[in-house]
């Protein structure tokens, strides 16, 4: 773990808000293993960092529609960029795999452990169907969840967040209790840190170059807290709560 100095103890906080897809849920193996697959069934092999940087590429286009729905038209763009064919089957292959995504090795006990610390929110980008079965496979371990189809809008939009803090403030806190975590630089770190929050980056890629399928930001904004796994998190919670 590293931290920028002075920054408040895990302890001080009552809520931990999480991202859930690319932070909890393994979405790149699911998109990578479907493209891997249709590859295959064409007689391809996949370029899996071209995959996501075409994924990428839909992704940032304006009007690209909601996760993981919005994979649909995603694909048309990754299948042009490698080569592939589009059919409505593959198209249908990817939304599913993705819909079905699972949580990184160490994210449901990471989150049964914080969950004894503090409450626990969802923030997410996918929609409330595909983050039912996220939960599920996590343990629906979850006191709150916001999705796309609650807030009417994505992350990093300040919107998704101000409905967290309402929400907060209706249970009788304010949004210094919360901890913000996730993966993402581009929808939730840097916008975290834009509202005065104090944030967790998990950094999933620690040992891979760039991004990935996420978006790369503007400019990196360095965290309070910086860790390489949910793991990492919840042991240091269990230090700071002891």
């Amino acid at each position: 773990m590293t931290t920028d100095a002075p920054v408040k103890p895990l302890s001080a906080f009552s809520y931990i808000t999480f991202d859930v897809v690319g932070t909890l849920i393994d979405f790149e193996g699911a998109l990578l293993g479907a493209l891997r697959e249709i590859a295959t069934a064409e007689g391809r092999t996949l370029d899996a960092e071209a995959a996501l940087d075409l994924y990428r590429q839909a992704r940032s286009q304006p009007g690209s529609g909601l996760f993981p729905d919005a994979l649909d038209d995603a694909y048309a763009v990754i299948a042009a960029g490698l080569g592939l064919p589009d059919t409505p089957e593959y198209r249908r292959k990817l939304v599913d795999a993705v819909g079905e995504a699972q949580p990184f090795p160490d994210s449901a006990e990471a989150m049964a452990r914080l969950g004894t610390h503090c409450k626990l929110i969802a923030m997410t980008n996918a929609r409330r169907w595909a983050f039912e079965k996220y939960s599920e496979k996590l343990g629906n371990p979850f006191f709150a969840a916001f999705t796309t189809d609650d807030t009417k809008t994505e992350k990093p939009d300040p919107a998704f967040f101000q409905q967290v803090f309402d929400f907060v403030a209706r249970q009788g806190g304010s949004k210094d209790d919360i901890l913000h975590t996730a993966q993402s630089q581009y929808h939730d770190i840097g916008v975290s840190r834009d509202l005065g929050m104090t944030n967790a980056w998990i950094q999933r890629r620690h040992a891979q170059k760039g991004y990935g399928g996420s978006i790369e930001p503007a400019a990196f904004t360095r965290p309070d807290y910086h860790f390489h796994a949910m793991a990492e998190l919840a042991d240091a919670a269990d230090e700071a709560f002891k």
